[in-house]
């Protein structure tokens, strides 16, 4: 049988999974699932709820004979480590560009990583069916992107097609009542596509770039078979990362079938195998023939960029809504992340309580603490921090490329705003009422700007970053200058206490809810830590009574996301994760604490 493998790669919100799922409807093969409103392939909640893919899958379908091997792609440089590896098992890419955005930043990062690696490109013009479609403009970016990212004249010839995900509806013509079905994408993967070309006959080669887990068969690894054959029950030579060869027995074999996995007996060169057996096997090894064993080349992974301290809970409301709360705990879980997240690193810090964890971006990081709390751990972590270089004697810091759209009227609050940051405008233009402006400024720039920005275009812009390389330390940034509203003592807080200090900031809290000592409940007005009484109760006495005095409402408190607590806090904070709640918290509680740790 013929294959195909094939990876689709978009921005962020550009409608790849959309058009996935699409396809895998369109193949008539019995799907896991058969809920036609959601998305097969955003298979967790977190993908579900913010709309984007965050885990690369795997799925395959039947046409005309051919078996097509579909990747799903994360669409954002976060989650870069994903891309890099999955492209590794594709020999071609659909590109899949919104028609009213054209290409967007996160299309450079993916498509540079394509074009480095001589995939062939299909450009899919999608949402062609949105009222703003602009078809031709947007083509007219893809070419300028392909151009700009050095690409040959091969790979500047692409292939077009014009298509509705959502409609499941695709065709060579931009005229959406000329479409009949998704077909005409699959058409064009046999078409333009290259087979796989690998020696079905030499000694086995299989690089294994992911890893999931059976309740019954343990850790499966997937990669791509490039040479020779493999078959259940083989005995195999494992080559790990250094170069050490162990032999292990292969306990199940399986390859995909829509989005199931199946048993095989064989899978040969050029297709997508899932091995069980391997117990301790890791992403980047290969598994090679026990007589002659030959490793392939190593995945590179770009480094990470930003660090943060991981930490047990030490607030006096410690394992009171965790499952998971100890160090011990916390060190499983962030080694066990390693094995299938290539581009987090996890290293020990000077005290056993705390871990530090660097991944490719703040997004990135956020990501996995999320995950975590909704498994049931809890700890605490730190501020995000860059990872700085050290080249001939001097100190490197991570740059960014960042992309900003938004109204005309509030650029020169952006440009003011980035200017304080450090950041250096290389490009400006107009398009109507809507403005495109390009920097590059340090990556700690960034931190706890995305609140700001939107802020300033009152929620209607649009940015992105992408990472530019390590420059010269530009110095001391000052970004995250804020004071903060600590609560003076241990207790539930009431109106009449929030009330009373109303007038000095924003609350994080609502009346009714437990507070610690060292609790950050608001933000200050001014440039300085406060502390106050949110605590405090009116007194009663036989002249008045409970309900008597101030009618004055309070309003609503601002419920700060994840991110936007990673954001919020200063080197002298951390943010309180649970299952149920986020809180921030100073690192010292005490204000006596806090004044020996000044001094």
């Amino acid at each position: 049988m013929a294959i195909r493998n094939v990876a689709i790669i978009a921005h962020v919100d550009h409608g790849k999974t959309t058009l996935v799922d699409a396809l895998l409807k369109f193949s008539a093969i019995k799907l896991k699932k058969n809920q036609s409103d959601e998305l097969i392939m955003d298979s967790t909640d977190l993908e579900r709820e913010r709309g984007i893919t965050i885990f690369s899958k795997n799925a395959s379908i039947q046409y005309e004979g051919t078996k097509i091997n579909i990747i799903d792609t994360p669409g954002h440089a976060d989650f870069g480590g994903e891309v890099e590896r999955v492209l590794k098992m594709a020999d071609g890419c659909l590109l899949l560009i919104d028609a009213a955005e054209g290409p967007r930043p996160q299309t450079l990062f993916v498509l540079k990583k394509a074009l480095l690696l001589g995939h062939k490109i299909i450009v899919v013009v999608n949402k062609i069916d949105k009222k703003d479609a602009r078809p031709n403009w947007a083509l007219e970016k893809t070419y300028e992107l392909f151009f700009e990212l050095g690409a040959n004249n091969e790979q500047i010839e692409f292939p077009i097609l014009y298509a509705a995900g959502s409609l499941a509806k695709a065709g060579e013509d931009k005229e959406l009542s000329k479409m009949k079905s998704i077909e005409p994408i699959l058409e064009a993967i046999i078409k333009y596509i290259p087979e796989p070309q690998h020696n079905a006959e030499g000694s086995l080669q299989m690089l294994v770039v992911n890893l999931t887990k059976d309740s019954f068969r343990g850790r499966i690894a997937i990669g791509r078979v490039y040479q020779g054959k493999i078959t259940a029950g083989q005995t195999i030579a494992r080559i790990d990362r250094e170069g050490k060869i162990k032999t292990a027995r292969i306990t199940a074999l399986m390859s995909f079938e829509g989005l199931a996995v199946v048993d095989a007996q064989e899978i040969i060169a050029g297709d997508i195998a899932a091995v069980a057996g391997l117990d301790d096997i890791t992403i980047g090894e290969t598994v090679a023939d026990k007589d002659n064993p030959e490793p392939l080349p190593l995945l590179e992974i770009e480094k990470p960029t930003v660090k943060m301290d991981f930490m047990v809970n030490t607030s006096p409301f410690a394992g009171r809504e965790g499952r998971y709360c100890t160090s011990r705990n916390l060190r499983e879980r962030l080694y066990k992340e390693l094995e299938t997240d290539v581009a987090l690193q996890v290293e020990d810090s000077d005290t056993t309580d705390t871990l530090v964890v660097a991944g490719r971006g703040e997004l990135h990081l956020s990501i996995l603490i999320e995950r975590m709390r909704r498994e049931g751990y809890e700890f605490q972590v730190g501020n995000p921090r860059v990872i700085t270089k050290e080249v001939n004697d001097r100190i490197l810091v991570p740059y960014e490329q960042l992309f900003i759209e938004a109204p005309t009227e509030y650029s020169g609050a952006i440009i003011e705003k980035i200017g304080r940051r450090r950041g250096e405008m290389k490009n400006m233009r107009n398009e109507g009422a809507r403005v495109y402006l390009d920097f590059i400024i340090p990556t700690q720039g960034l931190f706890g700007y995305r609140r700001d920005f939107l802020t300033d275009t009152k929620g209607t812009g649009i940015m992105n970053t992408l990472f530019e390389g390590y420059k010269e330390n530009p110095g001391a940034i000052d970004v995250n200058s804020h004071g903060s509203l600590i609560a003076a003592s241990d207790g539930v807080s009431n109106s009449y206490g929030l009330l009373n200090v109303v007038d000095r900031g924003v609350f994080f809290i609502d009346p009714g809810q437990p507070v610690y000592e060292g609790q950050i409940v608001g933000q200050n007005n001014k440039n300085e830590d406060i502390e106050v009484n949110v605590c405090k109760t009116k007194r009663l006495s036989n002249m008045r009574s409970k309900g008597e005095g101030n009618k004055e409402s309070l309003e609503a408190a601002r419920v700060l996301s994840l991110e936007e607590a990673l954001e919020f806090i200063g080197d002298d904070e951390l943010v309180e994760i649970t299952p149920q709640s986020i809180r921030l918290r100073k690192k010292y509680l005490t204000s006596l604490e806090r004044k020996r740790a000044k001094s």
